[in-house]
């Protein structure tokens, strides 16, 4: 199954002639969603989650509509995720009690080892942040790079790469609403959805993994996936893939 997006279509535009109350929205609609659910449940399709602060309309719809919209994503083998404390909603595969896999139209999307350490080094900085009282939590890019750079081997030489690595993990990143921009390019806030997407036991977890690999005598490679979100379903390791291609 295959979800198609159009990004040439401006929501605004859509939002001012369709009649938001009515089910149905167009020639032989037999929907059960108004616009605005609708809505809401396609941005959670389409993104790795929703929030508050990037989402503000379709996250006050899905509070206010949270069982429907969780009974859409069930008919399609998805369990819907939602952090109220901070305001962050996402999905993930469903695994049936026997274990067995249900069909997906998500793809487990492995973040590369340079993602991972941003990521890793961006929850860190968000608790940090928190813990003193910051409303909100910024991080210069540099200071990113310096982090990734901080867990090159000894034996890596390709420095330039390693350099090239990092930054594009954090465009990565930034492509997946993690990192925020702000009015510097240099300059990022860090999204509250990255603690809940990232839960501690995965973070030590990871960075063992890193520093036993930089420790070991055979190198790990450069982008060797790290399974940040498997595909278990497990409630520790949460699955926010994005919408696989056709299978």
């Amino acid at each position: 199954m295959s979800v198609e997006t159009h990004p040439e279509i401006d929501d605004e535009v859509v939002d001012e002639v369709v009649d938001e109350g009515s089910f149905s929205l167009f020639e032989g609609d037999e929907g059960g969603l108004e616009y605005a659910q609708r809505r809401a449940l396609v941005t959670l399709l389409k993104q790795r989650f929703i929030s508050a602060r990037t989402h503000p309309r379709d996250w006050s719809v899905l509070v206010e509509h949270e069982r429907l919209i969780r009974s859409r994503l069930n008919d399609l083998f998805l369990e819907l995720q939602v952090d109220r404390a901070r305001e962050v909603a996402w999905k993930r595969q469903a695994t049936s009690e026997t274990g067995s896999r249900f069909p997906t139209m998500l793809y487990d999307a492995a973040w590369s080892r340079e993602e991972t350490l941003v990521l890793v080094h961006l929850r860190d900085r968000l608790r940090a942040g928190v813990a003193s009282g910051d409303a909100r939590v910024f991080v210069d890019r540099e200071d990113i790079v310096r982090y990734v750079a901080s867990f090159r081997p000894s034996h890596a030489t390709d420095v330039a790469g390693d350099d090239k690595r990092a930054r594009n993990a954090i465009t990565s990143v930034v492509k997946a609403g993690l990192l925020i921009a702000t009015g510097s390019e240099e300059r990022f806030e860090i999204s509250e959805a990255v603690e809940p997407l990232i839960p501690l036991e995965l973070l030590q977890e990871l960075l063992e993994a890193l520093v036993a690999a930089n420790a070991g005598d055979v190198p790990a490679g450069p982008d060797e996936p790290a399974d940040l979100f498997d595909d278990d379903g497990g409630a520790d390791h949460p699955v926010t893939g994005d919408p696989a291609e056709e299978q």
